[in-house]
């Protein structure tokens, strides 16, 4: 029995780290650090928890707090109870945008991770620190990229990409002295069964095109070799859970991506087929694509992010080498990203008029 602490709740992920969590170890407590802003959502979202897995209300218990603030800005009465009494901590609090201002981006990611990072080295019993990161501190890279690979000289193509390496480059520093796993998502897209996701951005994007210009002749937006890394959120959840209490999880870095990947037009190719039963006939360069979306009201009415193309020419494979060897034996594996399409296209077509999944395009 073992007592785990959490940032980033109520947050998408780690709302449903938590849920794996309970299915797949017996915790005796969870610990969760809430913004003051965020209380009333946490705990409709504890409650929500305790009735979907039928658990005892005291299991989880909501933490005030910032993580950008020292000692995360936690009562007292918490810092001493925690320094004996927290076994396994798992930072996911960030801002995950790829249009964020480079100031909110570095205060939440990294000077937050900083400061998370001191706040562990307190902890006298800790057995693992699982850091969320993205397999997108690659940034700019090009070719084979290795989990074991991290600070390349490489550029950035957003404030969050950067921020994310930043703060991923502080908690790599920590492996020496402190037991540490660091986990390198994919591009998260919904789960391979339902379909659910928290925000329609990465594939969804396409969706997005696709809806607005349903009526039209749709092409390819430019050619390109790049391949997809889009990983449902159930994989995510499965495989954190279990190589954060693997001992051969300790001091590694593991990129959760897909090991099989699709080209960007045959995921596109698919998205399409699967939500409008076509396929698109012609191609419109990516520079007159990237130009329209320098509009605003463009932007707008197809709800897709500048931002978002050019992840669609980089030509980089994120190799999973080590997350899929230390997975063996577990029965988890990454699903075929075509058997999720279903899912993803379903969950879509029923929300995609709600405003809580949409993300908001300036």
């Amino acid at each position: 029995m073992a007592n785990y602490f959490f940032t980033g709740f109520p947050g998408f992920i780690a709302n449903n780290l938590i849920r794996q969590l309970i299915e797949d170890q017996q915790p005796e407590s969870i610990f969760v650090l809430v913004l003051p802003e965020m209380m009333d959502r946490a705990e409709e979202e504890i409650n929500n928890i305790i009735d979907e897995k039928q658990i005892s209300p005291n299991l989880i218990h909501v933490v005030p707090g910032d993580i950008t603030k020292p000692n995360l800005d936690m009562d007292i009465t918490y810092q001493e109870l925690f320094i004996n009494n927290i076994h396994y901590v798992f930072h996911l609090a960030a801002i995950y945008a790829l249009a964020v201002p480079k100031s909110i981006a570095f205060n939440v990611n990294v000077r937050g991770t900083q400061q998370v990072n001191e706040w562990v080295k307190t902890l006298n019993h800790l057995k693992r620190y699982v850091y969320f990161s993205t397999a997108y501190v690659s940034g700019k890279r090009t070719g084979k990229i290795l989990e074991t690979e991290l600070d390349c000289r490489q550029e950035f193509k957003n404030h969050y990409e950067q921020t994310k390496f930043e703060a991923e480059v502080l908690v790599d520093q920590l492996k020496v002295n402190i037991p540490t796993t660091i986990i390198r998502p994919g591009v998260v897209c919904g789960h391979s069964k339902t379909g659910e996701t928290i925000k329609f951005d990465g594939p969804y994007f396409m969706l997005n095109l696709m809806d607005a210009l349903k009526t039209f002749p749709i092409p390819y937006i430019g050619k390109s070799d790049a391949y997809g890394n889009f990983v449902p959120v159930d994989y995510i959840f499965e495989s954190t859970i279990y190589l954060a209490h693997a001992t051969k999880g300790e001091g590694k870095t593991y990129h959760l991506a897909d090991p099989n990947p699709y080209r960007m037009r045959e995921v596109y190719s698919m998205l399409m087929q699967e939500f409008l039963g076509k396929m698109p006939k012609w191609t419109t360069p990516l520079t007159l694509a990237r130009l329209s979306l320098s509009l605003s009201v463009t932007r707008k009415w197809l709800r897709v992010e500048k931002e978002s193309l050019d992840y669609s020419r980089l030509l980089a494979e994120h190799d999973c080498s080590q997350a899929v060897q230390d997975l063996k034996g577990s029965g988890i594996s990454c699903p075929d990203f075509k058997e999720v399409v279903p899912a993803i296209v379903q969950f879509y077509r029923e929300h995609k008029n709600h405003p809580q999944y949409q993300i908001k395009i300036d």
